[in-house]
């Protein structure tokens, strides 16, 4: 197995310390309070981890809505630099997708900050509507684009 080559498997609780481990430095800023250890708690059953021989390569924390049943949702998504532009993200995005339609849902959505224009790029790429941003979203001053996709 070699890094361009990735595994994909379904996340364990225990992966959250690994994934903590690297992504401040994957995104070369703060972002770990955004992913506290509770969705690898809870919802690791429909999250992915992708792994080469170099180790982590990239994970999806992916979750099927308790509350609306017809939708799923992408909460966070990384890939090391190094295995980036190789569709190592669009490959754990369709297998989310698989997963969502396993479990019933017709669509999926997620977030990103409106200056994240690499994220909202992408996510057009992957058939998403973008739609914001949306004013304190996340709270005062913490506005969002949000990401919708039919399955």
């Amino acid at each position: 197995m070699t890094t361009a080559d990735p595994m994909l498997r379904p996340a364990r609780s225990d992966d959250y310390d690994r994934i903590a481990a690297v992504v401040d430095d994957w995104w070369g800023r703060p972002v770990l309070r955004s992913l506290p250890r509770l969705f690898l708690d809870h919802f690791h059953p429909t999250s992915l981890i992708a792994e080469t021989g170099d180790g982590l390569a990239g994970f999806l924390v992916g979750i099927v809505s308790a509350s609306e049943p017809d939708r799923a949702y992408i909460h966070f998504v990384g890939v090391r630099p190094e295995s980036r532009g190789r569709g190592l993200a669009r490959t754990m995005y369709e297998h989310f997708f698989g997963i969502a339609r396993d479990h019933g849902r017709r669509s999926v959505g997620a977030i990103t900050s409106p200056v994240n224009e690499a994220s909202i790029a992408f996510h057009r790429r992957m058939g998403f509507t973008v739609a914001g941003p949306r004013a304190d979203y996340n709270g005062p001053g913490e506005d969002m684009m949000i990401f919708s996709r039919p399955l």
